[in-house]
């Protein structure tokens, strides 16, 4: 499995797909071709039916300059979804880039770039047997797989920090023509003043709200695993450090969910255009139960049950995000799956304890990969059903209405 560095990932949201992939895949070309007078590139499959949403062409146009590119949204799709075409000067030095996911880029030809694999393991199943071996628990099994990942760790938290806390000071709308209201700050002063039972719940919704509006806003943010599902393990983080818990126990519970997002990153997909949303949203639940579970010092056995609670109960989770926006239902999705991230610990520590999990952690994500094969094209991050179909249909029927009123009151 490769290193923890190419599942947190520090950039551009609002997609990892569609926004901090297509950038990787401008550096790419751009590092083969750097004397082109003029680029061209098209996207294919959900980065054109979904782009300007995921603001691609806005990722593009800031890395080459407007009057340098051209950006054009094929209708067609293609056999490798979210794929683009690069060419300079006309048709020239053409290459085709996928995004595959979590920020992460294929060339055709040459397969996924990422560095060389660092963890000889490749299912949670594995590693756990290589933990009962060396009476590791899974931070010290990430630590001696990848010794030098501990200052990448602090600068995902360090980042992951600032997120929550610039978020939690915004006010107004976000980006696009969706006009959604930002409303992180809010819900964080309405929890000041909740009751105590519902007050430390309600925050952790607040920081995820947070960052995820970062995200949607086209801030710098971290993907975990992508940026659709970027408000979990910052919300986490968030409510540990409030809680006082020490960097060193944060980073801890950072390496432990980045190693159950590489398990499924690795058998499955963390993507939500090949898997819907249970590979994001899911995947990061999966994490977020595992960090809290390590935090919570919460055996191995424990934090697998954990996570396979958290993969589990998002099973066959739909990705249709309206309009192509990185919002609705992501956002509030966000908001919720952090909460369940924490139900998922609970179980784990007091139903675990007497009663043995009879699904594993990798059952569950070969069940997650398969599903993702039969989830239709339409709820694969696609905007071609769903709610971005349901709430569309909405709108317009809203407008016809409004049209039909003024035509009459001007009779």
């Amino acid at each position: 499995m490769e290193s923890l560095r190419e599942l947190y990932r520090i950039g551009p949201g609002p997609s990892s797909s569609h926004s901090l992939g297509v950038r990787n895949a401008c550096e790419y070309y751009y590092r083969k071709h750097p004397d082109g007078k003029h680029y061209t590139v098209e996207l294919y499959g959900s980065l054109s039916l979904t782009g300007k949403g995921h603001m691609s062409d806005k990722v593009i146009y800031d890395f080459f300059g407007e009057d340098k590119v051209d950006v054009i949204f094929m209708k067609e799709m293609t056999e490798v979804p979210n794929t683009m075409r690069f060419y300079t000067d006309g048709r020239e030095n053409m290459m085709e880039i996928y995004s595959i996911g979590g920020g992460a880029i294929a060339v055709k030809g040459m397969g996924p770039l990422a560095d060389p694999d660092v963890y000889p393991e490749n299912n949670l199943t594995e590693i756990v047997e290589v933990c009962k071996k060396n009476n590791w628990d899974l931070a010290q099994y990430v630590y001696n797989r990848e010794p030098d990942i501990k200052e990448h760790l602090a600068m995902v938290r360090k980042q992951m920090i600032t997120v929550v806390n610039d978020g939690l000071t915004k006010e107004g709308y976000l980006p696009g023509e969706l006009h959604l209201e930002k409303v992180a700050r809010k819900i964080y002063r309405q929890c000041l003043s909740a009751p105590d039972e519902i007050r430390s719940r309600l925050m952790m919704s607040a920081f995820a709200y947070a960052a995820m509006e970062q995200s949607s806003s086209g801030e710098t943010v971290v993907t975990a695993p992508t940026l659709g599902s970027s408000g979990i393990i910052p919300a986490l983080i968030m409510y540990y450090e409030a809680e006082g818990v020490s960097e060193e126990k944060q980073l801890e519970g950072l390496a432990v969910a980045g190693i159950i997002g590489n398990v499924v990153k690795k058998n499955a997909s963390i993507s939500g255009r090949v898997g819907g949303c249970q590979a994001e949203i899911g995947t990061a639940c999966a994490m977020g139960a595992a960090l809290a579970s390590h935090i919570e010092g919460l055996s191995i056995a424990q934090v697998e049950y954990a996570a396979e609670v958290g993969m589990e109960h998002n099973l066959g989770l739909t990705c249709d995000p309206v309009g192509g926006y990185v919002q609705i239902p992501c956002i509030e999705r966000n908001g919720l799956a952090v909460l369940r991230s924490l139900d998922a610990m609970e179980y784990a520590r007091y139903i675990g304890s007497f009663k043995p999990n009879r699904v594993t952690f990798d059952m569950v994500v070969s069940v997650m990969k398969h599903t993702g094969r039969h989830i239709p094209v339409e709820f694969r991050e696609t905007s071609l059903g769903g709610l971005a179909i349901e709430v569309k249909m909405a709108e317009e029927k809203r407008q016809a209405g409004q049209n039909a009123s003024t035509v009459s009151e001007e009779k």
